[in-house]
């Protein structure tokens, strides 16, 4: 870790960059093993936020004010609207200062689900942030994005350079150490194509619910009927996790149907409001995510899984 304003050249398969790895305080240790796997240097950006709210960011420019000509942004977009905003004002004074590459490294990526308008004059985010984002930076990596009704990241973040990486296989090598005669759940339709390529990982038996969704807060769920589960160690297994009520409801399901335990593996670690305390209540054991949003639950490290796609970027 190099501190603001000091930086060295980066060396990515031989060749010498002039490269620096930006990240904010709150994501220093997600940030700092990006780095490391990468092997290049990384400086904190400062950061200030004022009575009213407002933003002060200062970024760690050399000796002469300027800044390297190729810069790695690590941002996920939990919490996304102050965070959005940030990358605004960091990418464009960025490049009033020298940056001409700039590659964002944002695992969680926010505002992909709303995807299609069910009302009249409801605002289809995902392609409106998808675009903003595009004009600030050359690159986007991240890591299972919630991508319902398109099929490739490039339709909604159409930039030069797209990569979606899944979370999905490290999970299911962390599951097989913790769990190894494990069942994989999926909760909802959606969670299908992660549950598939888990279970291709190791092995496990695996089954998806079919919910009804009436809420935020109101959901149905129902077991399939083909996945037996009596006496079975059963890990619930999605993409994200926000307000818990989905997770809650299938665990409480799998142990009235006789689940000998119940854990959840998430790749995005939400956890809204009283989400953790709902899951627990509901008689969740353990609770594992990626370190794609920084929390407690922390047990896969995406590190070294982003870096080739990052010194790909860097090789261009």
């Amino acid at each position: 870790h190099l501190g603001a304003g000091a930086r060295r050249p980066a060396t990515v398969c031989g060749v010498l960059m002039s490269t620096l790895l930006l990240y904010f305080e709150d994501e220093q240790a997600p940030a700092l093993r990006l780095a490391k796997a990468c092997g290049l240097p990384a400086a904190c950006i400062d950061r200030h936020r004022f009575p009213d709210l407002e933003l002060r960011l200062k970024l760690p420019v050399d000796a002469e004010g300027s800044m390297p000509t190729q810069l790695v942004i690590y941002r996920s977009l939990d919490r996304p609207n102050d965070k959005l905003i940030e990358l605004l004002l960091v990418s464009r004074e960025a490049r009033r200062l020298g940056a001409q590459r700039i590659l964002l490294v944002a695992p969680y990526l926010a505002y992909m689900r709303q995807d299609i308008a069910f009302h009249p004059g409801e605002v289809v985010s995902q392609t409106i942030i998808g675009r903003f984002l595009s004009d600030m930076v050359d690159g986007l990596i991240t890591v299972d994005p919630h991508l319902h009704r398109i099929s490739r990241l490039e339709e909604a973040f159409p930039g030069p350079y797209a990569v979606s990486l899944s979370g999905a296989p490290m999970l299911a090598e962390l599951i097989a150490k913790e769990r190894p005669q494990a069942t994989l759940m999926g909760p909802d339709g959606e969670s299908a194509q992660w549950i598939a390529s888990a279970a291709a990982v190791c092995g496990f038996d695996h089954g998806v619910c079919t919910k009804v969704r009436h809420g935020d807060h109101d959901v149905h769920i129902t077991l399939p009927a083909d996945v037996p589960v009596q006496d079975r160690q059963v890990v619930l297994l999605d993409d994200m996790a926000s307000s818990g009520r989905t997770l809650a409801e299938a665990a409480r399901l799998l142990r009235a149907a006789g689940a000998r335990s119940v854990d959840v593996a998430v790749t995005h670690a939400l956890f809204a409001a009283d989400a953790i305390d709902v899951i627990r209540a509901a008689g969740i054991e353990h609770i594992w995510s990626t370190d794609s949003v920084v929390h407690a639950s922390n047990a896969v490290a995406l590190g070294p899984m982003l870096a080739d796609s990052v010194k790909h970027f860097l090789r261009a």
